[in-house]
């Protein structure tokens, strides 16, 4: 099946009369949860619908089922499954969040690590369900202000999601006036740049501090993530809460895969790992070390 190529009418996409059939409301549901270890249970429907019509109208499909239709055809299905996935995730973040965290990263896990880092190599740290970019670039203020206070001190961010818009969004670096509120004034002069329109509300992400984070898709579904590398921090905080326990845990083992022995893996303060087998041990609130040899 084609989507269609002519204009239609506003109400012939919305799909406003419809809703998404049972029948095909498990199916997305299944293939949702298989290809991106979200689980969406047997209340999500009405956000699912609602989220689907921003594709009803890209593909200028008329109905649910039509979209169905379209998706599970396999010619068409691995390009549109990272659209089905990009509407369905969920993405809240801000500069600074659970700023504890970052206080922690400064004055105990950096001087920590680099006391270890007897080969002065670079030191890896991880965003993990990046979201829009506050993290990763919050993450690339502290470790840079950190590098100016340490000569020698060298880093580098990952910054992964699933959605390819958010990680568009995110490699953009712009960002309204009342997103940047959470960054200390001093690091927003010297971290962003206003626009010169004066009545823009916007504000831009150095150059120099945006070189310093790479973004990349990453699924948490696929077996070693598609890396060989291993960090020294990882932050993956309030991501696991949108699987079910037993896909938290795999990914938790996944990533802890990724750690260096003694490395720090930060989470969510709603999310525990209380109880999983996973070689992190809790330090602090939201914080974990890996066990092992150093």
């Amino acid at each position: 099946m084609e989507a269609r190529e002519a204009s239609l009418p506003d109400e012939t996409m919305s799909a406003r009369d419809e809703t998404i059939s049972n029948a095909d409301y498990g199916r997305l549901c299944s293939l949702i949860y298989d290809q991106s270890g979200i689980n969406l249970g047997s209340g999500k429907k009405t956000m699912l619908e609602l989220r689907i019509r921003r594709r009803l109208r890209s593909l200028r499909l008329h109905s649910y089922s039509e979209y169905c239709e379209y998706l599970f055809q396999e010619n068409n299905q691995e390009e549109e499954l990272v659209h089905l996935i990009d509407v369905v995730s969920t993405n809240k973040t801000d500069f600074f969040r659970e700023p504890e965290h970052f206080e922690y990263l400064a004055q105990q896990a950096l001087p920590d690590l680099m006391a270890r880092n007897e080969s002065n190599r670079p030191l890896l740290i991880w965003s993990a369900g990046c979201s829009t970019g506050e993290e990763p670039y919050t993450l690339a203020m502290v470790l840079n202000e950190y590098g100016l206070q340490h000569p020698g001190f060298h880093f580098r961010v990952l910054a992964t999601d699933i959605s390819t818009t958010v990680l568009a969004k995110a490699q953009e670096a712009i960002f309204s006036r009342e997103a940047v509120r959470p960054v200390p004034a001093s690091l927003q002069k010297k971290y962003f740049l206003r626009s010169r329109d004066r009545s823009s509300n916007l504000a831009r992400v150095v150059p120099e501090l945006r070189r310093l984070v790479e973004f990349r898709r990453v699924n948490f579904m696929d077996d070693d993530f598609g890396m060989r590398q291993q960090y020294d921090v990882i932050f993956c905080r309030n991501v696991i809460i949108y699987f079910d326990r037993a896909t938290q845990e795999k990914i938790m083992q996944k990533l802890g895969a990724h750690l260096v022995a003694g490395g720090y893996a930060f989470v969510g303060h709603s999310e525990t790992l209380h109880n999983m087998d996973i070689p992190l041990t809790p330090i602090a609130p939201a914080l974990y070390r890996k066990t092992g040899p150093m």
